[in-house]
């Protein structure tokens, strides 16, 4: 994000600078796939299939060349892997590939969709999901907001809540 990390919220910058092995805990709220296709596209990308509310644990292990994101919500456990390449998040989600451009808006982070692939192969635009991924965080803690909804299917995944910044645990 160059300069831009410096405007984003004191907690966010503490989040993202995190480094090693860390566990966060927070609540959560999953919201469910509705139709066939979207549990079955939500499967394929190992995203929560059951809408619940609860605590959420959070592991974080942060390397140097990437980041694996544990997600270990009420009813599930997501995993995923993230990693920098030329100023853009790339995440290996189940068998999808999505990149991402950081945006800061107002000591906020939205992820923006700029590219997918799915079983290695380039999403057409006209399926290109509508993907909303922001970050913003005050008081010690991160809050979260994410949906993804694909055209004729519907949503396929969303959840909201929040990260306690405690000290988390090094390795």
């Amino acid at each position: 994000m160059g300069e831009s990390f410096g405007l984003l919220a004191p907690a966010l910058q503490q989040f993202h600078r995190l480094a090693g092995r860390n566990e966060l805990h927070g609540l959560v709220a999953v919201h469910a796939p509705k139709s066939f296709l979207a549990r079955l596209l939500a499967r394929l990308l190992g995203t929560p299939l059951v809408a619940c509310e609860g605590s959420i644990r959070f592991e974080l292990d942060a390397q140097p060349l990437a980041e694996t994101w544990g997600r270990y919500f009420p009813s599930h456990v997501m995993t995923s892997r993230l990693r920098l390449v030329d100023d853009h998040v790339v995440e290996n989600l189940g068998a999808a590939r999505l990149t991402f451009a950081l945006i800061e808006k107002n000591g906020q982070l939205s992820m923006q969709l700029c590219h997918l692939h799915f079983f290695g192969v380039p999403c057409p635009g006209w399926l290109m999901p509508r993907v909303v991924a922001e970050e913003s965080g005050r008081n010690g803690r991160v809050d979260f907001h994410v949906r993804a909804e694909v055209p004729y299917v519907g949503a396929v995944a969303g959840y909201d809540g929040y990260l306690l910044l405690q000290k988390g645990v090094s390795a």
